[in-house]
């Protein structure tokens, strides 16, 4: 009987064995590091994410109003480096727009308004004064009305009004400790990292020198972004490495300090992802044409072809970029040092990673495998009026068919192209890309309107599980989903969800994509 016991404990323990072979195997052959990162919504008074107790860190610059002129028909503003008013005009104001959100999807309540300085600053419309003293106001708002307004009717121009904050209720005695919304803190938990190409403004950015970046002190976060101190203090918190997109601009000093600010204050556990603008090969972009201009300035390509020269500036100054990068860092065990590219081209991919080697001074490739489904244009210029009276199981029908098969190819040759060069294949953006392009504007509207209908069926988190397992399944590494939080329109339907107080349960792409985290091991929110 002993003998049995011990046979068969011995044959439980080789099947164990076995066992834990074919799953290391499995879990190999199926790269199981791939994890999701999350592209986090940028500041704006329209944003429906809500990352900040403070409303007035995403308020609208400064509009200049005089009565009687029509809407910010006001005389020019005299700001400050912060983005204070420094003085006003006879007979004007300035006003600005907070929670621009439509159907109460921000807390109404008793709101507090802090600041300093010298003058008069008043609620403006749908905000109601409950009581007021010097350097404080309490305005009760009700969000269901939309949007409100703050007025500066007057400024001291010796001590002018500045640094003002308006806290959500509930939050008087803690925003200074805790900048961040619970909501937001608990509902992107887990992440493998944080893209902050929107929180940084990236697309078109200004930013060129050290002294052009936002600071703690800005008076908004909508100019120029998020400041450098509060993503860092983000990803400690939250215990998520950073992926930081540099201004295209930008120039070395600017470099070389953002990376002494995050090697000084960034936990040293985290790693550090960084990328050269974003999508310097799409020539909607303003880096794109910048990057051209350079490439052939530099005889990187032939001025005929800037885009081909843009590939190769884009090679060149991601590796100028690195080098200050591991030189503050002495050394590049915790930078993620990514060469971005197009998913649709594999060739891009080619003309970036093997100009000057750069794929030798590189640790990724990144691209954006959208499920690509832009209707009006090209092949389906003529699809556009049929989708008209489509329902919404035959548009993602169609899409499964078509769009889906397209994007599991480029990631298969863009895997080909990054395992080529010896680098890790990453996804800077991904997820689904609904949008209706044709000319009729009612139509435009009636065919988007059944794809956000499509980006809340529950088939679309079965597409995105699926999606996501490709993604696996082929190799690749990070995928760093757009985005979190985003109100729907004939733009597109980008976020995993439309406001921050949506339930995952209406959202089944959000409900799909923390499900998906869970069961590859990141601890995301329930």
């Amino acid at each position: 009987m002993m003998h049995r016991r011990f046979r068969l404990a011995a044959i439980a323990v080789c099947l164990a064995t076995v066992g834990a072979f074919v799953l290391t195997l499995t879990s190999s052959a199926y790269g199981q590091t791939a994890r999701l990162g999350m592209n986090l919504a940028g500041p704006a008074d329209w944003m429906t994410e809500l990352p900040f107790v403070d409303v007035f860190r995403t308020s609208r610059r400064w509009i200049s109003q005089k009565q009687g002129a029509g809407w910010g028909k006001g005389p020019e503003l005299a700001i400050d480096e912060h983005g204070w008013v420094k003085r006003l005009e006879p007979g004007c104001f300035a006003e600005t727009m907070l929670c621009t959100i439509s159907g109460g999807h921000y807390p109404s309540g008793v709101y507090t308004v802090l600041y300093e300085g010298e003058g008069k600053l008043e609620p403006g419309m749908n905000a109601k004064l409950k009581q007021a003293e010097p350097g404080r106001m309490l305005i009760e708002i009700d969000s269901s009305r939309g949007g409100f307004s703050l007025r500066l009717r007057e400024t001291n121009p010796q001590n002018p009004v500045r640094n003002i904050h308006v806290i959500m209720p509930g939050f008087e005695d803690t925003w200074r400790d805790d900048p961040f919304h619970p909501v937001f803190l608990r509902q992107w938990k887990g992440f493998a990292c944080y893209r902050f190409m929107d929180w940084m403004h990236t697309n078109g950015s200004e930013i060129a020198t050290w002294s052009d970046r936002p600071t703690p002190d800005s008076a908004t976060f909508s100019k120029r972004g998020v400041a450098l101190e509060w993503m860092i203090d983000l990803c400690n918190r939250q215990h998520v490495d950073p992926w930081f997109c540099m201004p295209h601009l930008a120039d070395d000093d600017f470099v070389r300090r953002f990376a002494e600010m995050v090697k000084q204050k960034l936990d040293p556990s985290l790693k550090i992802y960084i990328e050269y603008s974003n999508e310097v090969w799409n020539g909607q972009f303003a880096q794109s044409r910048y990057a051209g201009e350079q490439g052939v300035k530099l005889g990187l390509g032939p001025a005929d072809k800037p885009w081909e020269a843009g590939w190769h500036y884009t090679a060149v100054r991601s590796m100028e970029i690195f080098e200050i990068w591991e030189q503050v860092f002495g050394g590049r065990d915790q930078l993620v040092r990514v060469l971005p590219s197009q998913a649709a081209n594999s060739y891009v991919s080619e003309q970036i990673l093997k100009y000057r080697d750069a794929a030798k001074h590189a640790d990724a490739l990144a691209i954006a495998p959208y499920i690509s489904y832009n209707i009006g244009r090209g092949k389906t210029a003529e699809l556009g009026k049929q989708m008209a009276d489509w329902s919404v199981d035959q548009m993602l029908d169609h899409f499964e068919k078509t769009a889906m098969p397209q994007c599991i190819g480029w990631i298969e040759k863009s895997k080909a192209v990054a395992d080529k060069y010896g680098v890790k294949l990453i996804a800077y953006e991904g997820g689904q890309h609904m949008v209706a392009f044709m000319p009729d504007r009612h139509l435009v509207d009636k065919v988007s309107a059944t794809m956000h209908a499509a980006n809340r069926h529950p088939r679309m988190g079965q597409i995105y599980k699926r999606y996501y397992d490709a993604w696996e399944r082929l190799g690749g590494d990070v995928f760093a989903v757009f985005s979190s939080i985003g109100r729907y329109s004939k733009y597109g339907a980008w976020g995993l969800a439309e406001y921050y107080d949506s339930s995952p349960a209406d959202y089944p792409k959000l409900q799909a994509t923390l499900q998906w985290a869970r069961e590859h091991g990141q601890p995301v929110a329930e």
